[in-house]
């Protein structure tokens, strides 16, 4: 299986929705997923004040690419902020996080199969 096709469309349509973690500060706008794999493709938002240190240090056995759209988060366990503008690619497997946010901050993800 992989993620469903989607033509062009309204993604202020789909609701944010809590992450897995039930912080009700961090959300994300799922715009498609796998439901074999769960890899997707989502909007990724910290609210003013979220914080996932009770999430810990994340790893995933997926792929992960970011990209800052809005904001900044401060990653905890390397004591470095990422801005707007800024991107990462995280192969399976590489610790990052937790991270605390003052000001709030807007991501747009796309995870996939190692």
């Amino acid at each position: 299986m992989s993620k469903p096709e989607h033509e062009f469309f309204p993604v202020a349509d789909v609701a944010f929705t809590v992450c897995p973690g039930d912080d009700p500060k961090i959300t994300e706008r799922i715009l498609a997923k796998d439901p074999e794999t769960g890899v997707a493709t989502r909007i990724l938002r910290y609210e003013p004040g979220a914080d996932s240190t009770p999430m810990g240090v994340q790893k995933h056995d997926f792929w992960e690419e970011v990209y800052i759209l809005e904001g900044s988060f401060t990653d905890l366990t390397l004591g470095r902020t990422f801005t707007a503008g800024m991107y990462a690619c995280r192969p399976p497997g590489m610790p990052h996080g937790p991270w605390r946010t003052g000001e709030g901050v807007v991501t747009f993800e796309v995870r996939y199969p190692a």
